[in-house]
């Protein structure tokens, strides 16, 4: 077989008896670095041009992020540019690091700082390979000889920054493919860099520790995050930085769970765009935070503003079921779903802590309109109906409606296919239950109590041919109904009602609705009216004319069925 798992070997896991990490919480928001510009920039098809990577730094500014990489100035003359306008034009904020990458060359650690020059703060990136694989198959050195690329560019990157006293200089070094290293060496080159690099005595240094290819579950990558916390040196004058990426789907987990065993700082991506199956997303665990309560000091209440620029400068779509970004996350179509929501949100007082069914978060917060969150198709079912009447159109419907209403929805959705708007459902909903055909409009009305109960007597039908009717109950409504019962030959029950008033911002005062048995027929209609007895009335007129035409529709079949009749 070409699909063969037994040609790959299970990662190996330190053996950590001691680990304490998953006791904790994460209770801040780490050091946030955006790579946008240089891991996200290599990882396009199409690279970003100046004028997107401009665009996508203003955003990343905007959001509140302190440290953003801009690039490899060494390794492309657009990215030693776009460093170079950033810092002639003076766009680079004073509260914010811009960050450039490195390998741990010569030359290019030297173009590097060329490419600084005049900057008033600065993170140099420098980096090499320190894996098993990389070790052994690309680069065909030993420990000794990875050790001495580290500390060679740690030693140049110190000497160069010592000519440039004007620039606030912070280095980060990063054993490249950290976890594929064993963890005692990645100690070791660590602390020769640290050496060279001596944050005890106020260097400001931080070690960065790539998942390059995620390679374990997120626990494991814990655990090795952990591990070097408890071994290097210095430790508590240095910044542990992580870098993963999402090969097995975890680069968030991963994050969360280094940041748990003592991680300082993350990098990653706006949206995760990054090699292969992409780098960490900034986005989700920021929002993971913020959902927990912690303040996760960015600013990413204008999502829709943040996919636009990401989609435009990566020209990548962002997927519908992103996380709080993709256009449906928040967006119930199933009937139990949309159910819970109403009736959460119906319960919600200002100020109250959010506790909404499957709403993990406020979309208000995200900028998010309420209309988003239910929408309808076959799959939806009453309380979804019924919420976006009541969002929409201040129609608020008793449950035995909604059931019946929700039924009608549904069978135009399978009709039609997929969703079914709002004006749709409204449009469905006057059609079926608040249209009034002239002959029964209601025209007048007058009630009367006595001792016998309610007279009544109601005028209804063409304006040019009014039919006038009356009758004796102990309601209005059975009133109204013995005077229909007479004149059209039916035994009308009640069998629900229901009256609503109705809110400001509509012509109509009050919402009544009626569902009657007339004979063997069910029926059922609604009436807005300014008063809620025009209201009843007109619903039980509506809902009997239903009645008379299923009973003349009943009689008309029968007579085709049967030679005598029709004779």
């Amino acid at each position: 077989m070409a699909f063969d798992h037994r040609k790959y070997v299970p990662f190996q896991p330190i053996a950590k008896t001691d680990r304490r990490w998953p006791d904790k919480v994460i209770e801040k928001a780490p050091t946030w670095c955006a790579v946008d510009l240089r891991d996200g920039n290599q990882a396009l098809v199409k690279p970003m041009n100046v004028a997107q990577k401009q665009r996508l730094f203003d955003l990343l500014v905007k959001l509140g992020f302190k440290e953003i990489e801009i690039g490899f100035p060494a390794a492309s003359q657009p990215d030693f540019d776009f460093c170079r306008k950033l810092i002639e034009e003076n766009r680079i904020p004073e509260d914010v690091k811009i960050q450039v990458l490195t390998q741990a060359r010569p030359e290019l650690i030297e173009r590097t700082y060329e490419a600084l020059k005049g900057a008033k703060r600065a993170i140099v990136h420098v980096y090499n390979s320190t894996s098993t694989v990389q070790r052994e198959q690309v680069f065909g050195l030993d420990r000794a000889g990875i050790r001495d690329i580290a500390v060679n560019g740690a030693k140049l990157v110190k000497d160069l920054a010592a000519q440039h006293p004007e620039t606030e200089w912070t280095f980060q070094y990063s054993p490249e493919s950290f976890t594929g290293t064993e963890m005692d060496f990645a100690v070791e080159v660590i602390d020769a860099v640290t050496g060279v690099w001596r944050p005890e005595e106020g260097q400001a240094v931080i070690i960065n520790l790539p998942a390059t290819v995620e390679m374990s579950t997120p626990n494991v990558f814990a655990d090795q995050i952990e591990w070097v916390c408890d071994q290097v040196r210095h430790r508590e004058h240095i910044s542990i930085s992580v870098h993963t990426h999402n090969d097995r789907g975890c680069g968030v987990a991963a994050a969360e769970l280094a940041v748990m065993a003592g991680a300082d700082r993350v990098e990653g991506t706006l949206m995760g765009n990054g090699e292969r199956t992409g780098n960490m997303d900034l986005v989700t665990m920021a929002m993971n935070l913020y959902s927990q309560g912690i303040d996760p000091m960015l600013d990413l209440s204008g999502m829709a503003e943040i996919t636009e620029v990401v989609e435009a400068c990566t020209e990548i779509s962002t997927h519908p079921r992103h996380p709080y970004a993709g256009e449906l996350v928040f967006t119930a179509f199933s009937g139990s779903h949309q159910d819970a929501i109403r009736k959460c949100l119906a319960l919600r007082n200002e100020g109250d802590k959010w506790n909404v069914a499957y709403l993990p978060i406020d979309p208000f917060d995200l900028g998010r309109r309420y209309e988003e969150v239910v929408r309808i198709n076959s799959q939806s079912g009453k309380g979804g109906v019924a919420y976006v009447l009541e969002r929409d159109y201040n129609i608020s419907l008793p449950r035995w409606l909604q059931i019946e209403f929700s039924k009608v929805v549904q069978q135009s959705a399978e009709t039609n296919g997929g969703e079914i708007d709002s004006l749709s459902i409204h449009n469905l909903f006057e059609q079926r239950y608040l249209k009034v055909r002239d002959e029964w409009a209601l025209r007048g009305y007058d009630l009367h109590r006595d001792e016998q109960g309610v007279y009544a007597e109601v005028t209804f039908g063409r304006e040019s041919a009014p039919m006038r009717l009356e009758g004796r109950g102990l309601g209005a409504v059975e009133a109204v109904s013995a005077a229909l019962e007479k004149r059209f030959g039916l035994a009308i029950a009640v069998e629900a009602y229901d009256e609503f008033a109705l809110g400001e911002g509509t012509r109509a005062n009050a919402l009544a609705c009626i569902r009657l048995t007339a004979g063997d027929k069910l029926c059922s209609a609604a009436a807005l009216a300014e008063d809620t007895t025009s209201a009843t009335l007109q619903a039980l007129l509506s809902a009997v004319a239903l009645a008379v035409e299923l009973k003349a529709m009943g009689e008309s079949q029968e007579a085709k069925a049967d030679p005598a009749i029709s004779a």
